[in-house]
């Protein structure tokens, strides 16, 4: 499926050597984007993204970059938009893990908030410099920023909610400009960090108004529709994605 309505444009995707990432990165290109991707340990997968997009027909690249280093954030954000002479859309879709109060420590709260938070303002705060009218700033959050439905979620649900904060306030400070900032909350979405098939699947599935989980592709194409012209009047949103988890 391509409807190559982002010919022309480029695109910077965080943490699309997998799962909702690479979904997001190959639709974009799919749509006609030239998409850089970033990774920090997964340089194989990030290779294999490349080469799928390319023989397609499409433009891409990887840049090896840590979510928890500004400096090489920033770095891959000029990067991209040197190579494509522009950037018009920036995704942050990287992830940090949760873990029990009891079993988080300070530096692994840090960390949380690092990646989820502290990323895509760094991430964003680049691209902007770089964006022009038309602008996407979209950054990927989670349903559970607005409901905590399980035990072991304080770090990540509260990066995810504050993100949504973050997120809002760009609109106010981008919008004059006519550059958008939104977030898309997951709910369930089968991938090889949640598998549909794993142990905790199940008690998943029985919290959702549909129960079965989401796809990356799913979740790849409503940020493709943010990203496209349908979506240039919607700004400050968090648009979830959740098979009614939340509902």
């Amino acid at each position: 499926m391509s409807s190559r309505r982002l010919n022309g444009k480029a695109a910077l995707v965080t943490g699309g050597s997998r799962g909702i990432g690479a979904a997001i990165a190959r639709r974009l290109a799919a749509d006609g984007a030239g998409v850089a991707i970033t990774y920090v340990n997964g340089e194989e997968g990030a290779r294999a993204v490349v080469r799928e997009i390319e023989a397609a027909g499409g433009r891409a690249f990887a840049i090896k970059a840590d979510n928890r280093d500004a400096g090489a954030i920033e770095a891959a954000v000029d990067e991209a938009a040197k190579a494509f002479g522009r950037l018009d859309i920036l995704v942050n879709s990287a992830i940090w893990r949760a873990a029990p109060i009891d079993a988080l420590s300070l530096a692994d709260f840090d960390e949380t908030m690092e990646v989820n938070l502290r990323a895509p303002f760094v991430a964003a705060k680049a691209a902007a410099a770089h964006m022009g009218e038309g602008g996407r700033i979209i950054s990927i959050g989670s349903n559970l920023a607005e409901r905590a439905t399980d035990a072991g979620l304080c770090a990540y649900s509260a990066s995810k909610a504050a993100l949504v904060g973050l997120t809002k306030a760009f609109a106010r400070d981008l919008g004059p400009r006519g550059i958008t900032a939104n977030v898309v909350h997951p709910g369930s979405t089968d991938t090889d960090m949640n598998p549909a098939g794993g142990p905790h699947a199940e008690h998943q599935r029985q919290k959702m108004a549909m129960p079965r989980f989401g796809t990356a592709d799913e979740i790849a194409g409503m940020v493709a529709w943010l990203a496209g012209p349908e979506g240039r009047f919607v700004t400050g949103a968090a648009l979830t994605i959740d098979g009614g988890a939340n509902a």
